[in-house]
């Protein structure tokens, strides 16, 4: 039996496993403050169909998935619950450098008997990743996320950067100070953001 996650059917296996994943992150997010607390009653929309629609749109044959400033795991931890069933040769990194964060990754990790990496420190300290998908959600300017994936993208990568109405005027920015090419794909959940899918970065 298969679950409808989007665009993607997933097992009831995995739709239990991001279940737990949603469990846990209310139960912590008081503590450690994850994600929002006006997004805690919509966590599937806002969150978990959000993270889900950037899996889909990376190459099904990526193998090294580097996600940086992970916070309380988006959209990196659901990459990873999603490639154990869809990609299971994939390895899945995240960076995050709050060790309360880390833990609670390193927990939903364990709980939900996904393999993940978690580098506890900031990601510009981090040694190169080489990664083939390299994502960020709400942690930078996409000038300095082109900065972070000249250290951490191999060069036949891609970027994967949700990012909301102002996508427009950060191209604009970083195209002062970088060469890349860039498709804005509309984002599913909401009407005012796009993904931005990332590639051939280069210094001008």
């Amino acid at each position: 039996m298969t679950v409808k996650l989007g665009n993607l059917d997933v097992s009831r296996e995995t739709y239990e496993r991001l279940e737990t994943y949603s469990a846990l992150l209310a139960k912590w997010n008081p503590k450690i403050n994850l994600v929002s607390k006006s997004t805690t009653d919509d966590i599937w929309s806002r969150h978990i169909l959000d993270s889900s629609q950037v899996f889909d749109m990376a190459p099904s044959k990526a193998a090294n998935w580097v996600d940086i400033g992970t916070g309380g795991g988006f959209p990196g931890l659901v990459v990873a619950i999603l490639s154990k069933e869809l990609a299971p040769n994939r390895a899945v990194t995240l960076i995050e450098s709050d060790q309360r964060k880390c833990a609670f990754l390193r927990t939903v990790a364990r709980e939900t008997e996904c393999s993940v990496t978690v580098l506890a420190d900031r990601v510009e300290k981090v040694v190169g990743q080489k990664a083939d998908v390299l994502s960020a959600r709400a942690l930078a300017s996409l000038d300095a996320l082109l900065g972070f994936a000249d250290l951490h993208l191999s060069p036949e990568g891609i970027c994967l950067f949700p990012k909301g109405l102002t996508w427009e005027r950060e191209v604009a920015i970083a195209q002062e100070a970088w060469n890349f090419t860039v498709d804005a794909i509309k984002s599913e959940t909401s009407d005012e953001a796009v993904v931005l899918r990332i590639s051939g970065i280069k210094h001008v």
